[in-house]
């Protein structure tokens, strides 16, 4: 296993974690059991702090620097859901945070960055536009780089979800996660390995965001050109260094959903649990529902958001024409 973090690891950012965010509840629906085939266990992340489960690696990491660069500030980059659980971590430690996001981020994932206090920086579309100018302004200013998902500290509590997931479900047969640059997935991983060895890891990436897929098939990270997904959070174009290399040795197998079937799986989730899931929350659930993943007696589906705009919602929602 590889050796960047541990269980250990994971139940010290737990125990950091415990006061600041909330432990999500488990959702069951034996209509969603039926249509899946299988027996699932929903984290429903998208009832997390600032609506995704982002807060607890972002507070994991600004609340282990030391004080002085606390006081100097901090800087991320981000699509929309890391912004937004910076923002609120940097507010509850009183730490400044500035985000650079794309210039095409989600006005809704924008007003509410901005409603925790910090400043946000637009810089083009990618997310390589927007390290590189986080890299500019951390070395400008001396402020400390808090990553999305390429980080020990990131990964650490981002892997909490797992742990609490495996808490209130132990004998679960299997586990999905949504792919995006790694972080939670490998966090989970670890956590998973750890307390279940024999059981199943699958991750689900968008279909044209599968950089992890390819990247496993070729055994080397791959980039891929800038995706175009609705499931805005998972639009990585190339896997973390260190994220590849737990998933490569940890997860079992990589699967991909469309956007159709994105659409399919936040509606369903809305008529048969009630719940608001963003695109990239929903993916599990679309592989499921889509056959993708080999049916299981007991599995552990992790809906990583539920950040979307009610405009964007209805439309998501709406029926499929002529159907």
């Amino acid at each position: 296993m590889p050796a960047v973090i541990s269980e250990v690891d994971i139940q010290r950012a737990a125990a950091r974690l415990a006061a600041v965010v909330h432990r999500t509840p488990i959702v069951r629906s034996r209509s969603l059991d039926a249509m899946a085939g299988a027996e699932l266990f929903l984290k429903t992340e998208n009832l997390q702090r600032a609506g995704a489960f982002k807060i607890r690696g972002a507070y994991n990491k600004i609340v282990q620097l030391p004080v002085a660069a606390r006081r100097r500030g901090i800087i991320s980059y981000s699509s929309g859901n890391h912004a937004q659980g910076v923002a609120l971590a940097a507010s509850l430690l009183d730490v400044p945070a500035t985000i650079v996001v794309p210039t095409t981020i989600v006005a809704a994932k924008r007003a509410a960055t901005e409603a925790y206090g910090a400043r946000i920086v637009e810089a083009g579309t990618t997310s390589a536009d927007r390290h590189q100018r986080a890299e500019e302004l951390a070395a400008e200013h001396g402020w400390s780089l808090v990553r999305p998902y390429d980080d020990p500290a990131i990964m650490a509590g981002q892997g909490t979800v797992a742990l609490e997931l495996l808490g209130d479900v132990p004998f679960l047969d299997t586990l999905v996660v949504p792919v995006g640059g790694g972080g939670l997935m490998a966090g989970c991983a670890v956590l998973a390995r750890a307390r279940r060895p024999s059981m199943r890891i699958v991750g689900v990436e968008p279909r044209d965001a599968d950089d992890t897929r390819r990247s496993l098939e070729a055994g080397r990270r791959v980039e891929i050109p800038p995706p175009t997904t609705i499931a805005d959070g998972l639009r990585a174009v190339v896997p973390g260094e260190l994220t590849f290399e737990i998933i490569r040795e940890l997860v079992d197998e990589i699967v991909v959903v469309s956007d159709d079937e994105i659409r399919h799986a936040m509606r369903t989730l809305f008529e048969f649990t009630k719940l608001v899931v963003e695109p990239s929350g929903a993916v599990g659930v679309a592989a499921l529902l889509a056959g993708r993943i080999a049916s299981a007696a007991a599995t552990g589906v992790i809906l990583s958001g539920g950040n979307v705009a009610l405009e964007a919602l209805a439309r998501l929602l709406a029926p499929p024409r002529g159907g």
